[in-house]
């Protein structure tokens, strides 16, 4: 039974009547809930401190580890919703891809897939080949107690950008190209990939998780048309896999202001907004029949307090008509923040969106 689900007879799970899951539901809250995405990382010493000298890739395949780091901000942020702790390429280094993350730098694939005949290295995801996430978040789900624990996995247009590109791009050329020139093998890889993430996802909902979000962090390079034809398909059979758990999905991408509408369309429960365009605009361009995520600009966190605050007000006042709201930034955390302006920045909207 997922986090989300209250069926008739049964008692509710303990995050069922949460801030955050109520928003995902477009329902009445005490205060519109705070998470942030990359909250569990690179931003927190004691992160760092408990990662020293672990690769990446390696602390994500971790139990205990990663159920530390992904509880360290909730403790100290008070965050109303915890991340999984991992990376969008586990499920491909799960199945065999030759890929690393190297620092600074982000996913490296030694052997792009670019032909027909590298589709056959992307084999079929198992539980089995992630028993770890399953373990890890039996720990975390255990911790949290009423705060949800939110899934997380790369959806497949970005997922094939890096394993296309060989790593991180500016222009995704090699993708473009594919996507273009021979549309067959571009559906059959995002097809393949849609099958490995669903998998991913819902190895997470059924281990506890009690929202997913599916991240198409490249999508912003995409026209709206191109994206209609070429990637919406494979992101609404990832959220359609999901559909029956009853638990929130939540699609987010960067740069997506002119793709809004059709990230919803996708299929997912709450439309991830990034900093570019205000959410009343972004609730028009989305449609009615969705929360909304978002979307303070990261970058503003590093300026003084009041101006921090400021900045948050516009958000909020943006917001306030929404049919349900969680705020968040409007891309992950810089690595330089400060900590404590995070921890600053719940107290404030907790406090101003208090009934």
């Amino acid at each position: 039974m997922s986090a989300n689900q209250s069926p008739a007879g049964q008692q509710p799970t303990a995050t069922y009547d949460s801030a955050f899951m109520k928003a995902c539901r477009r329902e009445p809250v005490p205060h519109t809930p705070v998470w942030f995405m990359r909250q569990a990382g690179r931003s927190l010493p004691e992160y760092h401190k408990v990662r020293e000298g672990i690769p990446m890739l390696e602390s994500c395949t971790r139990p205990e580890l990663v159920a530390e780091i992904t509880l360290q901000p909730v403790r100290r942020h008070k965050v109303d919703a915890a991340v999984y702790f991992s990376d969008i390429v586990v499920p491909l280094k799960a199945i065999g891809i030759d890929l690393d993350i190297k620092p600074g730098v982000g996913p490296v694939v030694e052997k792009p897939i670019r032909t027909r005949a590298d589709l056959d290295r992307l084999r079929d995801l198992t539980p089995e080949d992630v028993s770890y996430v399953t373990e890890a978040i039996g720990l975390l789900t255990a911790e949290l107690g009423s705060t949800p624990l939110i899934g997380f996995a790369g959806a497949p247009f970005t997922l094939a950008s890096y394993l296309v590109e060989g790593g991180p791009s500016r222009t995704y050329e090699n993708a473009k190209a594919i996507m273009h020139g021979d549309p067959e093998l571009w559906a059959d890889l995002l097809d393949r990939l849609a099958d490995i993430t669903a998998t991913f996802l819902k190895v997470q909902i059924e281990a506890g998780a009690s929202a997913v979000q599916l991240f198409d962090s490249w999508a912003g390079a995409l026209a709206p048309a191109d994206y209609r034809r070429s990637v919406l398909p494979a992101s609404a059979k990832v959220l359609k896999a999901v559909e029956g758990y009853g638990v929130p999905r939540i699609h987010f991408g960067v740069g997506t202001g002119e793709l809004l509408q059709l990230m919803g369309e996708a299929g997912a429960d709450v439309v991830g907004v990034d900093y570019r365009v205000a959410l009343d605009e972004a609730a028009r361009r989305v449609g009615p029949g969705k929360a909304l995520q978002g979307n303070l600009d990261p970058a503003v966190l590093f300026a003084p307090t009041e101006a921090v605050e400021a900045k948050t007000r516009e958000v909020l006042e943006a917001a306030k008509d929404l049919e349900g709201h969680i705020f968040n930034l409007g891309h992950g955390v810089m690595p330089n923040t400060d900590p404590d302006s995070l921890t600053r920045l719940v107290e404030y909207v907790h406090a101003q969106t208090a009934l």
